[in-house]
């Protein structure tokens, strides 16, 4: 097993070890889950939810392997893609080539977005909001809120503050969700802590015959929280919804927040 890898952000300790939650144990486990009709299908939500029309322009970021970015180009947007993950970039690159289509992918930091107002368009998806201390999560609002044109719309997809914790207190500490790929197996253990508002998991691979162990930190701003932020760091109308566009509840499990 690698070291793992502890990372300081602002004034805060936040604990994620991204090389080893994104690294070479990703894919093998969430490709899976994450098929072709699952992309397709959100694809087509956030352009529904955003209203984006054909020449739009939009940045996935982070984009991960490119799986929502490649679909959105061949639909007829102008695509940029950031993360900081060479691999994934790596991945998402050769999947644009083989499916024809265009997005320009970059090597970057969501604190620090290499663009000025230039999109239509922030989509942040799939759990990707979160990832720092809340300084710089702010951070990550001001510069999505810098890069959009007059007008433009920031879209979160992410868990949601009242629906995971609900789901933790109805489980035994911690909540434990696993996934097996044939002989493979990924377990995570989760547990919330009410003081920083965060979900904390340890996750455990058993991987071609390799035991690797991690831990990851994901701040769940609540919606009073989100427009609170948003509002701060520029953005005016905040509006909310579950994934099935209907109310939040206290119910739902995940939380999709638009932002003007």
């Amino acid at each position: 097993m690698r070291a793992a890898q502890h990372t300081t952000y602002g004034r805060g300790m936040v604990r994620f070890d991204a090389e080893l939650v994104f690294g070479e144990d990703y894919l093998p486990f969430y490709e899976p889950v994450l098929t072709d009709e699952r992309n397709r299908a959100e694809a087509d939500e956030i352009i529904a939810t955003l209203g984006l029309d054909t020449g739009s322009r939009v940045l996935d970021a982070p984009c991960g392997h490119g799986r929502i970015a490649n679909l959105l180009a061949g639909r007829g947007l102008v695509v940029t893609g950031l993360d900081a993950s060479a691999q994934f970039l790596d991945r998402a690159r050769a999947d644009a080539e083989r499916h024809r289509v265009e997005v320009s992918y970059v090597e970057g930091d969501l604190r620090a977005l290499p663009a000025d107002a230039e999109f239509d368009a922030v989509v942040c998806w799939f759990t990707s909001f979160g990832y720092f201390d809340d300084d710089d999560n702010r951070r990550v609002l001001t510069e999505f809120r810098r890069v959009l044109v007059p007008g433009g719309r920031l879209l979160i997809e992410t868990m949601h503050h009242d629906g995971f914790v609900r789901s933790v207190m109805s489980a035994p500490a911690p909540a434990t969700s696993a996934v097996r790929v044939g002989d493979n197996l990924m377990v995570d253990e989760s547990t919330f802590d009410p003081v920083t508002g965060r979900a904390e998991t340890e996750r455990t691979v058993v991987r071609d015959g390799r035991v690797r162990r991690a831990r990851f930190s994901v701040r769940l701003p609540t919606p009073p929280e989100f427009v609170t932020w948003l509002h701060a760091a520029g953005f005016e109308d905040v509006r909310f919804a579950d994934r099935h566009g209907e109310q939040l509840t206290l119910e739902s499990r995940r939380l999709v927040v638009v932002a003007s």
